[in-house]
């Protein structure tokens, strides 16, 4: 028997990484392929906690370096389903610096859409997300405008 829904808090994920010197780029800050790679694992992370089925990314928008990340800075990294379509999902991603009193400042952010894959890696069902607080609502009305960016991109060929 299949999940027929879940709700936003089941498909969150956090990850922490300590930046270090294999990490970084010739001006010594961490290098955006790096945490491009871990943005992409947590939203992957997201899409399999959501679907319980291998998940492939689709698509990235809106990724925003907003500041540098250093060697030795703490690095927090939090992805959830925000919006669910019939095969695919969109996945948030907000990245911080962490200071040592626990202060979080955001680094980046991301949207990432992810397609579940059955058995036979063909896009299949995903299951329904249930929303609970108004702060998730809203956030499924700013996904379904970015879905519909994403599809009239799509339809000029970008």
């Amino acid at each position: 028997m299949s999940i027929k829904s879940k709700k936003v808090s089941e498909t969150m994920v956090q990850t922490v990484h300590m930046v270090r010197p294999n990490h970084l780029n010739a001006a010594g800050r961490l290098f955006g392929g790096m945490l491009m790679q871990w943005i992409d694992e947590v939203a992957g992370l997201v899409g399999k906690r959501h679907t319980h089925m291998n998940v492939i990314t689709a698509s990235v928008d809106n990724l925003r370096f907003l500041r540098g990340a250093y060697q030795r800075d703490v690095v927090v990294i939090i992805g959830k389903v925000t919006y669910v379509g019939n095969t695919s999902m969109e996945v948030k991603v907000d990245t911080y610096k962490e200071s040592l009193e626990g202060e979080r400042t955001p680094i980046n952010h991301a949207y990432f859409t992810m397609v579940a894959l059955d058995e036979n890696d063909k896009p299949t069902q995903v299951p329904r997300l249930e929303l609970e607080t108004d702060e998730e609502r809203e956030e499924w009305e700013r996904a379904k405008k970015r879905r519909e960016i994403r599809m009239m991109r799509k339809e000029e060929g970008f």
